[in-house]
């Protein structure tokens, strides 16, 4: 990623924040559309499942000008993400559905820089989560 793409998914990141309940449930409204055979993979309180998404974007997204200090904590989501049964052709459904989620909540700020930034930034963390993945499912 590019400095200018970083600050770009960090300020837009910004914007959807205070509306941060409200894209978490657009976005798993939008993941079961997708991928209907998602849906069982989640238990319980969907705000409270939505409330660690968006805490985890925030993480992810805080670390991104530093991503050796990131790393460490996305392979350990990557791992844990293992026993709960996702596979990799979820990673490209769930991209979607956030790239989706980003343009509803950003509306014309979801310029295409703003799609290229934050499908660069989903792209590198979903390849190291991926990674662990496949090394624990190997």
């Amino acid at each position: 990623m590019t400095p200018q793409q970083i600050n770009l998914v960090q300020d837009t990141f910004n914007m959807v924040a205070p509306i941060a309940e409200q894209a978490a449930a657009l976005f798993y409204d939008r993941l079961f559309t997708l991928d209907p055979s998602l849906r069982p993979m989640f238990h319980g309180d969907m705000t409270e499942q939505g409330r660690k998404l968006m805490a985890t974007l925030a993480l992810a997204v805080s670390g991104l000008n530093q991503p050796e200090k990131i790393i460490p904590a996305v392979q350990h989501l990557g791992r844990k993400h293992v026993a709960y049964g996702v596979q990799p052709e979820h990673y490209d459904i769930v991209g979607e559905a956030l790239l989706w989620t980003l343009g509803q909540g950003l509306g014309d700020a979801f310029t295409v820089e703003t799609e290229e930034a934050w499908t660069a930034a989903y792209m590198m963390l979903a390849n190291v989560m991926e990674g662990a993945a496949a090394a624990v499912a190997g």
